[in-house]
């Protein structure tokens, strides 16, 4: 069993406040699947205005959080790390489905299996949790890309 804490989160991911949504690695198999966490609370920017009468994480937050997940996983497959040349791209989402509001105080268990890669691009099946019931499920693709 691996984890990662938030400094070794922040070595391989190149997010940072406020759109760093992965809080911890619970636990991960290099080039097989990973488990991290995601706090959710109040103080966090989005609930100001989603929605200011009863606040609910936006459903893309948590699409972009189990895609920073993917991102650990395959950064962690690959041994390496993020770097100025080249960054992962978050380039498709299919068969996503929202079953619950994800509220502040929830703690969401983020879930993704590397399912294929061909090259620079990385399929996932992915899946959030909250008190173990699925919130949100999809599959992510994702691609590391030069920028320049």
């Amino acid at each position: 069993m691996s984890s990662l804490d938030i400094h070794e989160i922040m070595k391989t991911l190149p997010h940072r406040y406020p759109f760093l949504l992965v809080d911890k690695v619970t636990d991960y198999k290099v080039g097989e699947y990973l488990n991290a966490i995601k706090n959710v609370t109040m103080n966090e920017p989005c609930f100001t205005g989603h929605f200011p009468h009863r606040p609910v994480m936006p459903g893309v937050l948590i699409l972009e959080a189990l895609a920073q997940a993917t991102g650990i996983l395959a950064f962690k497959t690959l041994d390496e790390s993020p770097d100025e040349d080249s960054l992962y791209y978050f380039v498709g989402i299919d068969s996503a489905r929202f079953k619950k509001p994800v509220e502040p105080g929830d703690q969401v268990e983020l879930k993704v299996t590397l399912l294929n890669r061909k090259r620079t691009f990385w399929k996932f099946d992915a899946q959030a949790l909250v008190d173990g019931k699925i919130v949100c499920a999809a599959q992510l693709m994702c691609s590391k890309q030069d920028v320049g």
